[in-house]
């Protein structure tokens, strides 16, 4: 049986690591830090084919442990496949039938590219604590000199997690017309103080290791003890409270009675041990200590005076994702980046993907993240011929069934009259989108520039497959990166129903549009006041389709209520439509009675 046969028809095989001499001694790199290096050689791996028109190029950046060994195998007799084999490959989120694929172990590393364990050509043996300081911009430029030399002209996108991300973020700032879209996972702008401290202890797990010798260990012993506790310090970051809590608990290996010594004795530890251990086998404890420390000096704020400053000119579209477990760069780090990019008015997505691995979940969350990079690539390489996938077109993200509460709650009739509203070529928020079947058929049909929010990560995807800017986000939390009167329209389509401070998120609303449109379900509905009458329940109708337990409505309101909320407001209605579901057709008369919903028109000066 062959290899490939072997690996399954969704692997890349077998793959060859190349390395190519980039910077000569002669002509150094001047690196951030003020030094020269060279000669600089790079490891780099590629997969799937270049097309004609150069425009499938993805670039992944690998996090602080990995290498240029994304996917397959080296050889035959490779017990395991690529970091990310899960995420690379024939039909996978990043799929080699459709990209040409590109890793390099990076600057400073120790799988093949120029790093501290390196020959030093001035003394003839490895630099060890001379090689220079190095940054993220350092590696980035490096990897720009590589796909220079390659002939690649332009980037599809660039994509990483954790230290990777970084590199994404650094890759659009420093070369904003060379990347359509950026995929930072997992990551931050600045590590915070508690990072940083993690990174310093493990440092000095390193340093303090008698074998470590000033740097100068190779040939003979390694500062195996020191590198070991510096990865089980570090993993310890990785993983959640949950996953460990879940994982191991207080078992014990392989007692059911403490040994009452210093020995490892919980399944934890045993863990750790492990983890330590596998990790000084293929790791170099100097690039630990440079990769760690570039990191820890990895701060866009402080390099551009604000974060809004350091993205007000980059041109990617941007997918930012975070996890809502990852406690090392949290969920409020990445919604961070993107909020900065809303100040921007940059096209950023944003998903806090729910899981349980904490900031390991970007390697482990394959399923979902891979829908989430596969649906953003394919929207961006290949967009419909309008920009975006009109309603009508199932997204892939779309799991809900026909006829469930969820699909009824998304269900809107109001959208054909909604549309109507909207004058051509104007900017839109839609705020609780759903699926973005509005936007999508908004900028379809009447070429408006959309941009959208929703909670729920089901939609988000759905939107993200459609090619839509969405940024999942909790309204009620406030939208405080959008600057005033930055939208023509914002969009409340059957939410303001369902949301715990209508007036606080109304104000916000009218604060960043001109116009505010507004539709809800009208329970003074006829049909409702004769269940309550004659059955005494909880209405149940076409509009107000769930029972008083299961339903998603928070307040009910008629006509009349929102008239006298708007009046207290000092808010100009200026249209009000009352529909009959039935005819989607305007109220003549008794509105309050005979409209089953209603589309309020509003603006405040």
């Amino acid at each position: 049986m062959s290899v490939m046969v072997e690996m399954g028809n969704n692997s890349v095989g077998i793959v060859e690591t190349r390395t190519i001499r980039l910077v000569e001694a002669e002509k150094p790199l001047k690196l951030e830090c003020g030094k020269t290096l060279g000669p600089i050689d790079v490891a780099y791996e590629t997969y799937g084919e270049l097309n004609d028109a150069g425009d499938n190029v993805v670039l992944i950046c690998h996090a602080l442990s990995g290498d240029a060994h994304v996917a397959g195998y080296n050889s035959p007799d490779d017990r395991k496949p690529g970091w990310w084999d899960a995420m690379v490959g024939p039909g996978k989120g990043i799929d080699t039938n459709e990209y040409f694929v590109i890793c390099s172990n990076f600057l400073g590393g120790c799988r093949g590219t120029t790093g501290p364990s390196s020959v030093n050509p001035a003394t003839g043996r490895a630099y060890g604590l001379d090689f220079p300081i190095i940054t993220i911009a350092d590696m980035v430029n490096v990897q720009k000199l590589l796909l220079d030399r390659l002939g690649i002209k332009r980037l599809l996108a660039v994509i990483g997690g954790s230290i990777g991300g970084m590199q994404v973020l650094e890759w659009s700032i420093a070369y904003p017309d060379f990347v359509e879209a950026a995929i930072p996972i997992a990551t931050t702008t600045h590590l915070g103080a508690q990072s940083v401290a993690f990174d310093a202890v493990g440092r000095n797990a390193i340093l303090g290791d008698a074998d470590f010798a000033g740097g100068q260990y190779h040939g003979a012993r390694t500062p195996d003890r020191g590198l070991a506790i510096a990865r089980m310090i570090g993993h310890i970051t990785y993983l959640s409270e949950q996953g460990m809590r879940s994982k191991f608990g207080r078992k014990l290996r392989s007692s059911d009675q403490y040994s009452y010594d210093f020995n490892s004795e919980f399944a934890v530890e045993t863990y750790l041990d492990y983890q330590g251990q596998t990790f000084v086998e293929r790791f170099d404890a100097n690039s630990y200590l440079y990769i760690t420390k570039a990191a820890d000096y990895f701060d866009l704020q402080k390099d551009y005076q604000s974060l809004n400053g350091a993205f007000a000119n980059v041109n990617s579209r941007f997918l930012v994702i975070s996890f809502t477990s990852d406690w090392l760069f949290t969920p409020a780090q990445s919604e961070e980046i993107a909020n900065a990019l809303v100040a921007n008015g940059k096209d950023v997505s944003f998903c806090n993907i729910s899981s349980s691995y904490g900031h390991d979940a970007f390697l482990l969350e394959t399923e979902t993240l891979g829908s989430f990079i596969s649906g953003f690539l394919r929207a961006t390489h290949r967009p419909a011929e309008n920009g975006v996938e009109k309603a009508g077109v199932k997204s892939r993200g779309e799991k809900y069934e026909v006829g469930s509460i969820e699909h009824a709650r998304r269900s809107r009739v109001d959208y054909q009259l909604i549309e109507s509203l909207i004058e051509p070529g104007s900017t839109v928020l839609d705020v609780g989108c759903g699926d973005g079947e509005l936007l999508a058929n908004l900028t379809a049909d009447r070429k408006i520039k959309g941009k959208g929010i929703e909670l729920e990560q089901q939609f988000v995807l759905a939107c993200v497959e459609r090619g839509l800017s969405i940024i999942q986000r909790d309204v009620e939390l406030g939208l405080g990166s959008y600057a005033d009167k930055s939208f023509d329209y914002v969009i409340l389509s059957q939410t303001v129903q369902t949301v715990k401070n209508p007036e606080k998120i109304f104000r916000e609303l009218l604060r960043v549009g001109k116009k505010v449109i507004v539709s809800f379900p009208n329970f003074a509905h006829w049909r409702c006041r004769a269940q309550l009458l004659l059955k005494g329940e909880a209405p149940v109708t076409g509009q107000l389709p769930f029972g008083w337990h299961n339903s998603p409505n928070i307040h009910f309101l008629s006509l009349k209520d929102f008239d006298a909320f708007c009046r207290s407001l000092g808010v100009r209605v200026e249209r009000k439509i009352a529909l009959v579901k039935r005819r989607l057709s305007p109220v003549r008369f008794a509105s309050n009675l005979f409209a089953e919903q209603a589309i309020y028109v509003t603006s405040k000066e």
